[in-house]
Parts: C-alpha cells; structure tokens; sequence
C-alpha cells in the first residue's frame, strides 16, 4: 500500500480577453527574434528546413474560429501526471508543479484555453515505441496531460521533474531536461508548441537546439524560475512559466519559427 496523494491544488492559494483583432484577423508577428530555420549545428533542420520563400495564405473562416474548449472536455486527473498513470504506486521522481499564464501581446489573460503538455520521466526516458534510451519505463508515470485555463488565463498541473536524455545530433549531445507545451487559441491556425527548460539546468547553454536562437531575451522566456511560494511544502516544488503569444515579450514556439 502507498500513502494517499494529496488533492492537487490551485498553486496561488499558497501564496500570501482574446487577442484577436476587432475585423477577424490577428496582429501580425515580429519575425526578428527566431532562429533560422536552416542550422547545421542542430542537424535535424538541413533536411527540415524550407528551400524556398514561405507563402503568406489568407485565413479562413474555419481556421479563425473555433476549437471551443469546455471543463466537460477534460477528466478529473488530467492536469495531474503523477496521478493519472498509476497502477500500484506513485511514479518515480521529483515531485513538481508548474502554473503560469497563458498571455496576449498586452498582458491579458488568454481564457479557456487547452494547454496540453507531455514529457519524459524521471529517467529521461518517454513513454513512445520509437524511445530505445536505456533509462527504464516507469510504470506509474504516463508523462502527458492538459489543462484549461481560467477566466484569468492560469493554469497549473502537477508532475515529476523529467530528466535529461542524449539525443543522435552529434557524439555527446544531451537535451536538457524540459517539458513540451501545446497551446489551442481562439482558432486551429493558432496552435502553438513550445518547451519549457528549468531555471540553473547546466545543459541549457549546450544545447545544439537551444542555440539556435539568437535573442537570448527569447531563450530566457522559456526557462521557468522556481517558485517557492507556490510550491507545497514537504510534497512538492513549483515552477512558473507564462506563456505570452504575441508582441516583445513572446514565447519562442518551435511549429512558427518564421516568426511569432
């Protein structure tokens, strides 16, 4: 037998509007701040990236509407890995939270908004046939969840802290621990997905992925610092990472590297 796992809970209480334009559209994106999408240190992108001009294509109607999101969508232990996994036992691991926001180009909370997110274990390794690392599968631990946010545009979900893995980019190439992030906005053309690093993670610098980005502004938005005030004690730790979509103070997201 395991000892019942506290109720997770709504991190601030450890603690003492849409951004689409009025005509349809959306603001248009500061292209300057991403990396190229042809870099030969990050191997992978010589055979990704595009070989000509990108094409602007004007929305439609059906991609600057929907998908509408409601809690009825969503299980009671989504937003908790550490629970909606487990068999006979909790996963093995440092425990976790990580909450934020989900923000628009002027500070606005973004709300109901699908946040999924999925991540390797404790070990590095993912739950995914094509994962041959010799780290072991845990058997208590799905490694992936979702979350709305509120009328604020918060979310928060609870985990355990994944590990680092190496990767085939070069002999001695190492992918910092991280967790990956999808985002659903007001419409299917807004699907944006990230990763979020830890704050001091001695691999960050190294990362052939991560260097790639020439704004180092850029890159320090998506490392989360820790979050004592939020964290649980004797439970858990907390980490904070807003997302912001649009203007200055964006999120770099991986699926828009033409711009954001």
């Amino acid at each position: 037998m395991h000892a019942q796992a506290p109720a997770l809970r709504d991190p601030r209480l450890n603690r003492p509007e849409p951004f689409r334009l009025s005509d349809g559209g959306f603001f248009q994106r500061d292209r300057s701040i991403h990396p190229p999408a042809h870099a030969p240190g990050y191997k992978s992108s010589v055979l990704r990236s595009p070989r000509q001009a990108l094409l602007s294509i004007e929305n439609s109607v059906s991609e600057i509407t929907g998908p509408v999101f409601g809690h009825d969508d969503l299980g009671p232990l989504d937003n908790d890995l550490i629970r909606n996994y487990a068999k006979d036992g909790d996963p093995v691991g440092e425990r976790i939270i990580v909450h934020g926001r989900v923000l628009d180009e002027t500070g606005r909370g973004v709300p109901n908004t699908l946040v999924e997110f999925w991540q390797a274990n404790a070990g590095g390794r993912y739950r995914h046939r094509k994962d041959t690392y010799l780290a072991p599968i845990d058997p208590n631990f799905g490694g992936c969840g979702r979350a709305l946010t509120d009328d604020t545009g918060y979310y928060y979900f609870r985990t355990v802290k994944p590990g680092p893995y190496p990767w085939r980019n070069f002999v001695n190439s190492w992918r910092p621990a991280h967790i990956h992030f999808s985002v659903f906005g007001s419409g299917f053309v807004q699907r944006l997905i990230t990763q979020m690093y830890f704050e001091g993670d001695p691999l960050i610098p190294v990362c052939p992925i991560l260097t790639t980005i020439p704004d180092k502004d850029a890159l320090e938005r998506l490392v989360a610092p820790l979050d004592l005030n939020a964290s649980t004690p004797f439970d858990s730790l907390a980490y904070r990472f807003d997302i912001v979509l649009r203007g200055q103070r964006s999120t770099y997201f991986e699926n828009r590297p033409e711009g954001n």
